[in-house]
C-alpha cells in the first residue's frame, strides 16, 4: 500500500481485497445480513462490508401473510455488487429467495420427488407456476391427462407438480401436473384391478362412444361395453 494521501485505484482494490479476505461471501452470492434501520418503506441492511445496502420493504412480501423484518433481524440477501457509485452495497431479497428456491428444487429434482406450486399466470404455449420463489413453465399439454377447457379453477391453487427439466444457467424450469395425475391414476388402476371380480355389478361413467360400443370409466380403469351387450 502506498504512503501517499491520494491512493490509486490499485491501492483501493488491494484495501478492499484485504477487508474481504477470509470472508465467505462475494458478488453473485447469497450472504447473511442484519437489519440496522428502516426508513419508511426501505430496509437498511448491514452485510459486513463496512457499508450498507437498501432494499424495498415490498421484497419481503405483501399482504397479511407477509413477514416484515424488524431492526436487529438477521436476513439473507443476494449481493449483486459490493459497492455502487453511492458507496452502498447493491443487494436483493427477491434474488436471494430465488437462489434459495433453486437450491431446494435441485435436490427435489435429483431425488425425483414432486414439488408444490401454484399456477399464477398464462403465457404462450402454457402457464407460469410459482414454486415458492422460482418460476416454472407448465406446457399446455402437461396440465391434465385430458385437454382442459377452463383452467380457472386451477389458478392460484397449491398442488403438486413433477419437475421435468431444470437449467439453472438459463433460469428454465419445466414442470408437469399431468405426470402426477398419471401416477395417481396408475396406482388407482392397480388397486382397482385387484378388487374386480367377474360377475359383480359396478357403476361407471361413459367416456366415449364408438360404432362398436362405449368406453366406461370404472373409477380408474376403462372398460368396453360392446354394442351387442347394450339394450
Amino acid at each position: 500500500m502506498t504512503d501517499t494521501l491520494t491512493p490509486s485505484r490499485d491501492d483501493f482494490a488491494a484495501l478492499l481485497e484485504e477487508q474481504l479476505q477470509g470472508r465467505d461471501f462475494g458478488e453473485g452470492q447469497v450472504v447473511h445480513g442484519r437489519v440496522v434501520g428502516i426508513e419508511k418503506d426501505i430496509v437498511i441492511i448491514d452485510v459486513g462490508l463496512k457499508t450498507e445496502g437498501r432494499i424495498s420493504m415490498r421484497e419481503f412480501g405483501q399482504g397479511e401473510d407477509a413477514k416484515l423484518p424488524k431492526v436487529g433481524d438477521n436476513v439473507e440477501v443476494y449481493l449483486e455488487r459490493v459497492e455502487n457509485a453511492l458507496g452502498e452495497a447493491v443487494i436483493s431479497r427477491d434474488k436471494a429467495r430465488r437462489e434459495e428456491a433453486w437450491t431446494r428444487l435441485e435436490v427435489v429434482f435429483a431425488e425425483g420427488q414432486p414439488v408444490n406450486g401454484a399456477i399464477v399466470g398464462r403465457v404462450k404455449g402454457g402457464f407460469t407456476v410459482d414454486l415458492g420463489g422460482a418460476s416454472a413453465f407448465l406446457p399446455g399439454s402437461q396440465v391434465d391427462i385430458r385437454p382442459v377447457r377452463d383452467v380457472g379453477p386451477l389458478m392460484g391453487k397449491e398442488q403438486p407438480f413433477q419437475i421435468l427439466k431444470m437449467d439453472r444457467p438459463r433460469g428454465n424450469i419445466v414442470v408437469s401436473r399431468r405426470a402426477i395425475l398419471e401416477e395417481a391414476r396408475a396406482e388407482q388402476r392397480t388397486e382397482l384391478v385387484g378388487q374386480l371380480q367377474e360377475g359383480e355389478v359396478r357403476e361407471g361413467v361413459v367416456k366415449n362412444i364408438t360404432d362398436y360400443g362405449a368406453f366406461v370409466d370404472l373409477g380408474g380403469i376403462d372398460g368396453l361395453l360392446h354394442v351387442t351387450d347394450m339394450s
